[in-house]
């Protein structure tokens, strides 16, 4: 597999606690990549690392075959890192042609392209300083990707914005890297969106991978078995300790290749079936489970 990122044992060590503890991670190039994770998770320690912006304490990482802070290798990378800030007596206009001039290779028409495309023509003369936090993403969206680079990392680029400005970012995204072939890393608390948006993601927990995979891989190992059987307690006794109590039903979590054996031997037990039928997991019940966190305290840590 042809990789963008590589980490080998990566720990990041502030004090007692470990931001980042033995991280291995391969993350492939093409598509969408998700980094998910409750806040503390290590998430944006990784991605200051990976820019360059801290040191490992310990481990190593390669970025675009190269290694941390390799200029060839940084050149081919755009970012943007929580909500961007800019001088703000400038105008969008200007913050990006402020930033090609520090990068070189970055002429007008670049700069009126990526206004268009992330919905800024309108205000591209307008002084940020009068910018919602919504608009100040798409800016910074702009910003990182108007070198053209071919690794792009973005942290939470909706923050701040309403339904359809996410649709529109969710499509910009998908066509960053299917129509440009740009990888896209993206953080994001919106589970729904990084389920419609991204082919792979990792799921982290206290500095390590607690789950990676395609989505749609993560969400199908969350599937169970709900049945409508009488008796409930012959079907719980058949079916062991797979199987839980769900209303007046029984669902089992079992892989879709046992389902017919474990239906047969329902049958051969005597319990009638009335209805068999998978019901469907989400990234948002995976990444639960995986971080082992209630709505409640993902509610008490958010923000």
């Amino acid at each position: 597999m042809d990789t963008v990122i590589e980490t080998r044992g990566l720990t990041k060590t502030y004090g007692t606690v470990k931001a980042l503890d033995g991280l291995d991670l391969s993350i492939p190039r093409g598509g969408v990549y998700g980094v998910l994770g409750p806040n503390g998770a290590g998430k944006s320690t990784l991605f200051r690392t990976l820019l360059g912006l801290i040191r490992p304490t310990e481990g190593e990482a390669t970025v675009m075959g190269g290694r941390i802070g390799d200029p060839a290798a940084m050149r081919r990378m755009g970012s943007m890192i929580e909500t961007p800030r800019f001088p703000p007596f400038l105008t969008a206009r200007q913050v990006l042609e402020w930033l090609g001039r520090a990068h070189g290779g970055v002429t007008s028409a670049d700069i009126a392209a990526w206004l268009e495309r992330v919905g800024l023509s309108e205000a591209a003369d307008r002084r940020v300083r009068g910018f919602s936090v919504g608009m100040l993403q798409r800016l910074g969206v702009a910003a990182a990707l108007m070198t053209r680079p071919d690794l792009v990392i973005l942290d939470e680029p909706t923050s701040g914005m309403d339904p359809p400005g996410i649709q529109e970012m969710r499509a910009l995204i998908r066509s960053l890297a299917d129509n440009d072939g740009v990888t896209v890393i993206l953080a994001s608390h919106q589970l729904q969106e990084v389920q419609r948006v991204c082919d792979r993601v990792a799921i982290f927990n206290r500095g390590k991978v607690a789950a990676e995979g395609r989505v749609s891989d993560l969400i199908a190992a969350g599937e169970q078995l709900r049945l409508s059987v009488t008796p409930l307690a012959q079907a719980l006794a058949v079916l062991g300790d797979r199987a839980r109590l769900d209303g007046d039903a029984v669902t089992a979590a079992i892989a879709r290749t046992e389902a017919p054996a474990a239906i047969r031997a329902l049958v051969e037990a005597g319990v009638e079936i009335e209805e068999a039928r998978w019901v469907g997991a989400d990234l948002e019940a995976v990444f639960m489970t995986e971080t082992g966190w209630t709505g409640v305290k993902e509610a008490s840590h958010a923000g």
